[in-house]
């Protein structure tokens, strides 16, 4: 789960980590109030959306002169009017797609004079398990050009759990981002903190772009994105209260309410799959046939006949779906569930595009004669390559 950048500075805040001071405006007509509690004389302008480049981007059907999603302005008028300018429009980054997305916040703070800019992010090392420190030098661009042009200006420095943050630690990155006197020990504060947060809230990614050190020598959180582990909202209440369901897919939302796994993709092939691993191998087997997945759905093991329905109508209410591959090896998923599931399915909603259904492991002669029996048109398969062929070539002619 991701927030805000408001919501992020203001977590920061409650832990002691400096960010500037800054108003979140909704409404337009607010704006003018929110920029008249700061002090000036530079406000900063963020349209707030949950993805990155927002400064790079630009607005559909911008007028010349306007582009980018944060904006400076020298007197509260300005800033107000630049909000107002903002709100409801929507923002293509690099991140957001051609689609963009709508602008439905701002976030308006104090300027800041920078004397240097530095990268800082925390995140989960799949490989080690652990917690790891990401910084450079570079602040202000994207890490990943940094990493494929100039990787030797990365640190990336792991924290054991068994002895959690050290200050040690924290004099590694200061040492690495060419920190001197008070600032070292300003960075080995704000590391502890930052770590200590990450933990306590369940992160999964806190990314600090730039850090910078302000014209005082100070470090200052100038940006901050985080993203949160979904499976331990349950833990963080306060944090479940953040989320903004208008910057999710619709789809990925509705899908959240039946505990299904599912990420909505940019293909033609629809697909439900029982289990990670083979929801993986099936999206890997249609792109090696030519086609592109449409989705990431995984029903997990204990689907019952309402969840695979809900599943299925899901997967069809995406117009780019061009074709639908079920793939269930049953194990502790029945094939009988999963195939009753499919047929109220397709009596509820309706089908309009091709379905290749493979069904193997328990009861799936079960399954089998339900489908059968059937009124749905589907397409039997006997295994993967033969599901994988099948609905591609049905798909592609």
């Amino acid at each position: 789960m991701n927030i805000h950048e408001y919501q992020a500075k203001a977590l920061l805040r409650s832990y002691g980590a400096p960010v500037s001071d800054g108003r979140a405006v909704l409404k337009a007509e607010e704006a003018k109030t929110k920029a008249g509690e700061l002090d000036g004389p530079l406000w900063v302008v963020k349209a707030q959306i949950h993805a990155g480049g927002r400064g790079k981007g630009s607005f559909k059907e911008d007028s010349a002169g306007e582009a980018g999603g944060v904006r400076l302005a020298k007197s509260v008028e300005e800033a107000a009017e630049e909000a107002r300018k903002m709100l409801g429009r929507t923002l293509v980054t690099k991140q957001t797609g051609p689609a963009g997305k709508q602008v439905n916040r701002i976030y308006i703070e104090d300027g800041s004079g920078i004397e240097s800019e530095l990268y800082l992010a925390l995140l989960i090392d799949r490989v080690t398990g652990r917690v790891s420190f990401v910084a450079s030098t570079e602040g202000g661009t994207d890490i990943e050009e940094v990493a494929e042009s100039t990787p030797e200006k990365i640190l990336s420095l792991s924290v054991d759990p068994a002895t959690g943050y050290q200050p040690f630690h924290g004099r590694r990155i200061a040492f690495a981002l060419g920190l001197e006197g008070a600032q070292i020990k300003q960075c080995v504060a704000l590391m502890g903190t930052l770590y200590r947060m990450f933990v306590e809230k369940d992160m999964e990614q806190l990314e600090i772009n730039p850090l910078i050190v302000t014209d005082k020598g100070d470090l200052k959180c100038l940006d901050a994105k985080m993203g949160f582990d979904g499976n331990a909202i349950y833990r963080q209440s306060d944090i479940g209260e953040l989320r903004d369901t208008t910057e999710e897919d619709a789809k990925e939302l509705e899908a959240s309410k039946y505990d299904l796994n599912y990420i909505a993709l940019d293909g033609e092939i629809g697909c439900m799959v029982n289990g990670a691993g083979l929801a993986m191998a099936t999206m890997d087997i249609i792109k090696l046939y030519g086609a592109e997945p449409a989705n990431f759905l995984d029903v997990g093991g204990g689907a019952t006949k309402e969840k695979v329905t809900e599943a299925f109508k899901i997967i069809t209410s995406d117009a780019n779906v061009k074709g639908i591959l079920v793939n269930i090896f049953g194990g502790i998923m029945r094939c009988d569930v999963i195939a009753e599931g499919v047929v109220a399915a397709v009596k509820d909603v309706g089908l309009t595009v091709p379905l290749v259904v493979r069904l193997e492991g328990t009861n799936v002669e079960q399954g089998k004669e339900i489908i059968n029996n059937s009124d749905v048109d589907v397409i039997a398969a006997d295994d993967l390559k033969d599901g994988a062929q099948k609905i591609v070539k049905a798909v592609k002619g």
